[in-house]
């Protein structure tokens, strides 16, 4: 996310702090760069110039211009200005009142409705509610068939629509049967268009109508910058919507949807899809967001993950085993996959401070292909070697590779490191330095 963007940014204010004073030309000369910046990133002329404006007073001001530290001064009011632009705190859904709630998500055809649906109902069951998918895209079968599947894997009751229905008739029709099915917050997938016709809006409006829905989330497509914040627009002055979910942040190297649609449009974004998988859906933080934008990472959001993934009383088992020098491959094997469940490397690294520059990343962060590779490593050796690795002789090394599809060569190279790696935490539970849960948050 923000690839481009935070890499000149990280220009500009390199420039800034490294001058041990600061005067208005310098400032001006700075925001000038800030600004092309920010229109490179595709973010709204006028909200740039807003912006701009807004850093600018407070720039010459004399919390800067009289700092003893002025560059990190300036890049304070930078952040803090980025975080109202983009809503300042994260609003989530409000589902207040008598249950059932109604979500309806509403956008264009590929912005992603449908497998966000999927994410949002999975997101509001974490919450301790118990959502029902409800297609109301009569027109393409493949968008019901799509979701009914997605609802299977999540395990979320999903409405069975008869042919005859009208969108309006079967968003009322589920919302009665809502009871029946132990649900309090119905999802609804409308239908999307490749572009904004009279006739959708029409059908959006009588089913907005039918059901009195909690919540009207857009679901727009952060890669299509402007696009996104126009979009936003139409379906806001025709529906009034509550919020915005922007899908296929992940890869959105510019931002400019995300920092213009809240400036724009005066509602929040309130959720940011991150992948393709039914896991990837994000409550959206505006001041994290600021933060991981200027490179100063996302920890808060990574402790977040990592307590929602990472099982306690596992953990808690594995410093025991640390303590005792009992760590073997499949302790390590365990591990690589709760791992995984945080996303890429390069999405974790992204999260942490002075690591939002794509470049340092490429340089830091492993090989995804090569865990592969490790995975199927430990995969193909016995319960036995994973337990005492010392016993994987030459023979055994060779079948491991072989069943592996990797090399005699890439085993010798992994148990080299695993030795490696628990000599080294040999040395840090001798010293006492290791809290295993502390890792996770």
């Amino acid at each position: 996310m923000f690839e481009a963007l935070t890499e000149k940014l990280d220009g500009v204010f390199k420039k800034v702090t490294g001058r041990g004073r600061l005067s208005e030309a310098n400032i001006q000369e700075a925001l000038k760069e800030v600004r092309l910046a920010l229109l490179e990133a595709d973010v709204n002329y006028k909200v740039v110039k807003g912006l701009v404006e807004n850093i600018r007073q407070r720039a010459l001001g004399q919390e800067v211009l009289e700092s003893l530290t002025p560059g990190q001064q300036l890049i304070k009011i930078v952040n803090e200005e980025l975080t109202r632009l983009m809503g300042e705190v994260q609003q989530g859904l409000q589902l207040a009142g008598k249950a059932p709630h109604s979500v309806m998500l509403v956008g264009l055809q590929g912005s992603g409705k449908t497998t966000t649906a999927a994410k949002l109902a999975r997101y509001i069951r974490s919450q301790g509610r118990h959502p029902y998918l409800v297609p109301a895209d009569i027109y393409r079968p493949a968008a019901i068939d799509q979701l009914k599947k997605l609802g299977a894997q999540i395990n979320v009751p999903f409405y069975s629509t008869d042919p005859d229905q009208r969108p309006e008739e079967i968003c009322m029709d589920a919302l009665s049967r809502a009871g029946s099915e132990g649900a309090d917050v119905l999802v609804i997938d409308t239908a999307g268009r490749l572009h904004i016709d009279e006739h959708m809006m029409e059908e959006l409006v009588r089913i907005k109508a039918t059901v009195n829905p909690a919540e009207i989330l857009l679901v727009a497509d952060a890669m299509t910058g402007q696009d996104a914040v126009n979009i936003s627009k139409h379906f806001n002055e025709s529906l009034d919507i509550t919020g915005v979910i922007l899908s296929k942040m992940e890869g959105d190297a510019r931002g400019g949807a995300a920092l213009s649609i809240k400036a724009v449009t005066e509602k929040p974004i309130k959720f940011i899809g991150v992948g393709e998988k039914v896991d990837a859906l994000e409550p959206f933080h505006p001041d994290r967001m600021a933060s991981q934008i200027l490179g100063m990472g996302d920890v808060l959001s990574l402790i977040e993950k990592a307590q929602t993934e990472f099982d306690e009383k596992e953990a808690r088992l594995l410093e025991k085993k640390l303590k005792k020098n009992e760590f073997d491959l499949e302790d390590f094997q365990s591990q690589l996959k709760q791992i995984k469940k945080l996303g890429s490397f390069e999405q974790i690294l992204g999260m942490l401070p002075g690591m939002g520059n794509i470049k340092k990343l490429k340089k830091l962060k492993p090989e995804e292909k090569d865990l592969v590779k490790v995975e199927a490593i430990i995969n193909s050796m016995t319960k036995e070697e994973r337990r005492k690795y010392k016993i994987i002789n030459g023979s055994r090394r060779r079948r491991i590779a072989k069943g592996s599809g990797t090399t005699v060569q890439d085993v010798n190279r992994l148990l080299k490191n695993f030795a490696q790696t628990k000599k080294m935490m040999e040395q840090f539970t001798k010293k006492g330095n290791l809290n295993i849960p502390s890792l996770f948050g």
